[in-house]
């Protein structure tokens, strides 16, 4: 088996774990610093482009939310994924007690980006 070791992280960046799929391939989530808020979905992947990553997958802000909830303010984060069936949609985190759903995309959430590194 492979042995996975920690990546070597820029300033300010937070290492959050891996993510390892069933098939074995993974990657390393790292949280960047800053917070954006009060954004619409559209912008707030634009946001996080700028900040040279992307907005985290649900499965990456469940592993933000239960390694790193104290770097969130108490409130919805976006993530990266639209909903399945209606495309106005994008699906959101709530950190103050970890549960999932979906909002329309001009809605004002926060945002923070992450960058992964494949394992």
């Amino acid at each position: 088996m492979k042995q996975i070791t920690t990546p070597e992280l820029k300033e300010n960046e937070i290492y959050a774990g891996a993510i390892i799929n069933p098939d074995g391939t993974g990657h390393h989530v790292i949280l960047l610093d800053g917070d954006h808020d009060d954004t619409d979905w559209q912008s707030a992947m634009e946001w996080a482009k700028e900040q040279g990553g992307d907005l985290p997958n649900r499965v990456e802000t469940a592993l933000l939310c239960n390694q790193l909830k104290d770097r969130f303010k108490p409130e919805w984060y976006w993530t990266n994924e639209q909903h399945a069936s209606s495309s106005g949609y994008a699906w959101c985190q709530l950190f103050s007690n970890g549960y999932q759903s979906n909002d329309h995309k001009d809605s004002e959430l926060r945002a923070r980006a992450v960058r992964r590194l494949d394992i």
